[in-house]
């Protein structure tokens, strides 16, 4: 009760500083900008680059998110394998703009994009190094969100060493949250562990490795490009070989090619979002879309 007294009476102190003395941050997708939104609340709102079901391959930024990024005291990225758009208008940002490239954060665990779309039994182990063939979904491990979370709220008390307890308090809330969510997570998929299943695309090695999860393959190697008759000719056998209990697809992308693998068998289907992109924006967000993932996974995986 102290403690929350304490704090309340530093919002308080600080609310005249707010307004002017804020640091203007960008963050590219909901899952990053969630756990900033976490690190800020009481200080400021960071901005949000790509809202809604827009997929972050190949987009294209707008006039006025241009200006937002070229205002930015601080912009926080993926990397290039999520982010491919990004890369040149960063360079042209001013050096006064700090980029916060989470690929390259010492300590984040790093793991290989997989390649061919069909994998083997067993997952590949974890690799401590940075881009070139780096899966970039790093955030669906919560060990890397905290991971995020210290280095942000570092990176904005260097900013803004006016509101350092605030991003302190904040960022340690937070890492408790993470922890609490990852042990709810492990309880609630070991049972399904050894359940196959295949994916649309290779968005999940992060989630699999963390939680031992049996995911046997991606539909489509390129999520932009729709699989050949050859290609799903494969995946049907896969399917069949491998006793895939479920077939997932993604918001962002058609479902037709799922019925068509799944047409004529007990295979059933299921959708995963790791991006979050029908979830609200906030600093509930990360929370919420981990928690979807593993409920959509238990839902379609138990036996029925």
């Amino acid at each position: 009760m102290l403690q929350r007294i304490l704090f309340s009476l530093l919002l308080l102190v600080s609310l005249p500083l707010r307004a002017a003395d804020a640091p203007h941050v960008v963050v590219t997708i909901a899952p990053l900008h969630s756990l900033v939104v976490g690190v800020m609340a009481g200080v400021a709102e960071p901005d949000l680059l790509i809202k809604g079901a827009s997929s972050p391959h190949g987009y294209m930024l707008k006039p006025s998110q241009l200006e937002s990024l070229q205002r930015a005291d601080l912009v926080v990225w993926s990397g290039e394998s999520i982010e491919s758009f990004l890369p040149r208008t960063l360079r042209s940002l001013s050096s006064n703009t700090q980029v916060m490239k989470l690929a390259a954060l010492p300590g984040m665990v790093l793991l290989p994009s997989r390649s061919g779309g069909i994998w083997g039994e067993e997952e590949e182990e974890h690799h401590d190094h940075h881009e070139g063939g780096v899966d970039g979904h790093l955030w669906l491990d919560p060990e890397n969100a905290r991971a995020i979370v210290k280095a942000v709220s570092e990176a904005l008390t260097k900013i803004d060493s006016s509101h350092a307890a605030i991003y302190s308090h904040n960022s340690e809330a937070l890492l408790h949250r993470l922890d609490q969510l990852s042990q709810e997570l492990d309880r609630q998929l070991t049972p399904v562990r050894n359940a196959p299943y295949l994916v649309f695309h290779d968005s999940y090695h992060y989630f699999e490795a963390r939680y031992h999860l049996n995911a046997a393959g991606a539909i489509s190697v390129d999520p932009e490009r729709k699989p050949g008759a050859r290609r799903l000719h494969e995946l049907t056998s896969m399917v069949q070989q491998r006793q895939v209990r479920c077939v997932f697809s993604e918001p962002q992308f058609p479902s037709s090619t799922v019925r068509a693998i799944i047409s004529g068998s007990s295979v059933k289907s299921g959708v995963l979002d790791p991006l979050g992109s029908t979830l609200q924006p906030g600093e509930d967000l990360y929370f919420d879309l981990m928690r979807a993932l593993a409920k959509s996974l238990v839902s379609c995986l138990q036996d029925s």
